[in-house]
């Protein structure tokens, strides 16, 4: 069968409304070779007297006639392309001239598919190809998406980490005032971006545990737990207390002003943790009932054991008692970036009990720092499985974590913090979070309350692209919302080996086939690295509170000359 000409009519339009068309189209437009046989998901074109109005078809079907059938199609509008067969043509989403009954029904050629995704304003990425037509980039506005939050969601095992690890690629390629801070959960993305990233697990981090507000330390305290209120009571009381004393011992006369001028538990100001302990012991002698000592003592407990744990070591190191806010945020941050634009946190190793209250420390100082800095230097946290800090019930996580992102998502625009979501539960995201993305790439999803969500954020016609999400290839997505000239389904470019995410799962997997047969000793091997991951400390630590009370519990960095292997 002869393949169509474009131009040349495919069917006639028989009814209209607000957002759809009705055709018949002629029967060898369902039946010809190739591109000639037009499907559901392709573009077709309805000429107008001022323009060529643009939809996709959204559905096909026989209706019984005397002489056979007529072939119908319900056809969602898009937009249109002005000034068509001209220059100037371009092509504008939403219809201002809306075809009538009669108008002739024709394919989108390869040019105006072009015009059509073609992005005029603003800097643009490339992430892949066109399905329609491989021969066309799938382009996505830059700044649109990035200024204006984005978000990846799909299933596991589609491709969303490998999609993500390009998209932040291609981000670093085009602008490089822009740093990321990328939450990695499974330690897959530390070889994705080759020298551009700062790689930060808990063996190099330095997180003062003074950075963390009230409601994060008490978090810290009761191991992921809520706080008793007696003993969170105590610590709201002398916590403010500690610190306007290692201010006064310190005689620095700058931060004693700012201790005295009104500070509260939230203020990101030193203190020692000994100070604090021996507050407490201070608070429970004075209490003539001893049956009142009790609270006082679980709390001193509390705190005393997480000096002697060394998976705290990145929070409660003896070398965080120097006011060093401004080197932590420089090192995760990357300012300056030292070739280095993006830091892959690394959440795995974290003792999981605080894993929520890490997040909630570097998301809230990266919107702290976008805020009084005046958006000096964009920063977008990428959050992957974001529907673990910000879960749709809000009886679930960490409240000063949910917080910290929703601000981000929220207020982060006007301060240079930007939010890029990856998850692949969006039915379990807060859909907050997502409604504040305004561009979306949704990959394959099968669970019908995460494809709900997903039809629910599409702000525009071309919803019935997404009846495909369930068939999705591997790579594939639907893009929607700001970033794109319309939805566009595409497949993603291919990535290098490099660049593709590993899980920590597949290394260990590799690493235990080398090992041959699995023996007792071996096992004895695993047994202790077990033990000394949670008993033993990298070098000798004081105890939290020394006898002698003018000294410190945890030591001062006058007293203690650093090896420069700990900051590596």
């Amino acid at each position: 069968m002869p393949h169509h000409d474009r131009e040349h009519p495919i069917g006639l339009v028989t009814s209209v409304n607000g957002s759809q068309a009705t055709a018949r189209l002629d029967a060898a437009a369902s039946t010809g070779p190739g591109a000639a046989r037009l499907t559901i998901g392709r573009l077709v074109a309805m000429q107008t007297h001022h323009s060529r109005v643009v939809g996709v078809l959204a559905r096909l079907v026989a209706q019984p006639n005397g002489d056979g059938a007529d072939l119908l199609a319900d056809i969602d509008l898009l937009g249109e392309i002005r000034n068509h067969g001209q220059p100037s043509a371009f092509f504008q989403r939403g219809v201002t001239d809306y075809p009538t009954i009669g108008d002739h029904l024709a394919e989108i050629g390869p040019e105006e598919l072009r015009l059509i995704h073609r992005i005029a304003g603003g800097e643009t990425i490339e992430v892949g190809r066109l399905q329609l037509d491989s021969s066309i980039p799938a382009y996505v506005n830059f700044d649109e998406m990035l200024h204006k939050h984005f978000a990846v969601l799909g299933t596991t095992g589609v491709g969303k980490s490998t999609s993500v690890s390009l998209i932040l690629n291609e981000i670093l390629d085009k602008d490089t005032n822009l740093r990321i801070l990328l939450i990695d959960p499974h330690n897959e993305y530390a070889g994705c971006f080759g020298e551009k990233a700062k790689v930060i697990s808990p063996k190099n981090l330095r997180l003062p545990y003074w950075l963390f507000n009230f409601e994060e330390i008490v978090d810290v305290f009761f191991r992921g737990r809520p706080g008793v209120e007696e003993e969170t009571e105590i610590l709201g009381e002398l916590i403010p207390a500690a610190k306007a004393q290692y201010a006064s011992n310190r005689n620095d006369r700058g931060l004693v002003r700012r201790v005295a001028s009104g500070h509260t538990a939230d203020t990101p100001i030193p203190y020692r943790i000994s100070d604090l302990v021996s507050l407490i012991k201070e608070r429970m002698g004075k209490l003539e009932n001893r049956s009142s000592w009790t609270k006082y003592q679980r709390l001193v407990s509390r705190i005393e054991s997480l000096g002697h744990d060394s998976r705290y070591a990145f929070m409660f190191d003896n070398l965080f008692v120097d006011d060093i806010m401004t080197g932590v945020i420089s090192e995760l941050f990357r300012l300056p970036p030292e070739g280095q634009p993006i830091t892959v946190m690394q959440l795995a190793g974290f003792p999981s009990e605080v894993v929520d209250s890490v997040v909630s420390v570097l998301c809230r100082m990266a919107f702290d720092f976008g805020t009084w800095s005046d958006g000096a230097a964009p920063i977008l946290v990428a959050c992957e499985e974001a529907h673990r800090y910000v879960p749709a019930d809000r009886r679930l996580g960490f409240g000063p974590t949910r917080k910290a992102l929703s601000r981000i998502a929220k207020e982060g625009r006007k301060y240079g913090v930007y939010l890029a979501a990856v998850t692949q539960r969006p039915a379990e995201l807060d859909p907050t979070i997502l409604s504040q993305c305004s561009t979306v790439f949704a990959m394959r999803m099968s669970n019908d309350r995460d494809q709900a969500i997903v039809q629910s954020a599409i702000p525009d016609a071309g919803s019935s692209l997404l009846d495909f999400l369930p068939s999705l290839g591997t790579a594939e997505a639907i893009a929607f919302g700001e970033g794109v000239a319309l939805p566009t389904r595409f497949h993603f470019s291919e990535v290098p080996p490099d660049r593709i995410p590993l899980s920590r799962a597949g290394e260990h997997d590799r690493e235990f086939e080398s090992v041959g047969e699995i023996d007792l000793g071996f096992i004895d091997a695993v047994v202790d690295r077990w033990r000394d991951a949670t008993t033993s400390t990298p070098r000798p630590r004081l105890s939290v509170v020394d006898s002698d009370a003018g000294k410190a519990g945890w030591m001062d960095t006058a007293q203690y000359v650093p090896d420069p292997a700990d900051f590596r």
